[in-house]
């Protein structure tokens, strides 16, 4: 097993740093060392890892760890962009919340990672037709982490949901990639219309606490949207929302709002 991971990591240089902050952690901590082994140093890829970790999490009396990890590692095996999908979020983790200080901490503790995992395996299996296990999975996703993402969404790759609480993105939802949001976000409807009725949030986008972005709208790439928000009417790319109704204060100030995370209206205009 040692030598297979080994092997495969030497192409994959986020699994590798993964494995070395694995083995940090049981030489620092050795309380921690059976996680360890089990969630990390135990598996070849980081694919495995995670079918592992998604299927712990999502257990219950209802489905056992064993066919969620079965569903898991059929995903991973059928999709490889699940698994470029993670690392592309683990990476965004990192370089973007000051609280991330190495690889292995998404994977093992936080919340909005394993949640995001969880919903690209339910997105699976909903585009493979299989919409009431993908529902199960929603389901579950819910009651474990306090997130609910409706299968059906489009997600890019390197999201990053920072303290990862009350999240709601609806059915027809799109998400971009590089995308940044922090808690209580709530990408919805309007009303009880049916169809196309959730919004389109473009590639860099900042969502501040907090925000509601309600309706089949669309965010432009790399705008900011300020927290506490309520976003009624789309929003030009490179802009500054804020307020209730949101209206535009200024630039969005940056290139890249969601890497920056610079959440200050100061110095927009």
């Amino acid at each position: 097993m040692t030598n297979a991971r080994t092997k495969l990591a030497e192409v994959d240089p986020v699994w590798e740093q993964i494995c070395k902050e694995a083995t940090g952690v049981v030489a620092d901590e050795p309380l921690l060392g059976g996680l360890a082994h089990s969630s990390v140093l135990h598996h070849p890829t980081l694919e495995r890892a995670l079918a592992y970790r998604v299927s712990l999490k999502l257990a219950s009396g209802e489905m056992s760890e064993q066919i969620l990890r079965e569903i898991s590692d059929e995903a991973y095996a059928e999709a490889p962009e699940l698994g470029q999908a993670a690392r592309a979020d683990l990476v965004a983790i990192r370089e973007r919340d000051p609280a991330c200080h190495r690889l292995l901490q998404p994977l093992l503790f936080f919340k909005g990672f394993q949640a995001v995992q969880a919903y690209r395996i339910g997105h699976w299996l909903w585009r493979s037709g299989r919409h009431d296990m993908a529902f199960f999975f929603q389901m579950r996703v819910s009651e474990m982490f306090g997130i609910d993402i409706h299968p059906a969404a489009q997600i890019g790759q390197g999201l990053m949901i920072d303290h990862a609480h009350s999240i709601v993105i609806g059915e027809t939802a799109v998400v971009g990639n590089n995308v940044s949001m922090l808690h209580s976000v709530t990408l919805g409807g309007t009303g009880k219309e049916d169809g196309d009725r959730h919004p389109k949030i473009g590639n860099g986008v900042l969502i501040g606490a907090g925000a509601k972005v309600l309706g089949n709208i669309e965010v432009g790439n790399c705008s900011r949207i300020a927290a506490g928000s309520v976003v009624l009417h789309d929003v030009p790319a490179r802009k500054t929302v804020a307020g209730v109704p949101a209206k535009i204060i200024g630039d969005s100030g940056c290139d890249q709002p969601s890497v920056t995370m610079d959440q200050l209206l100061g110095g927009t205009d």
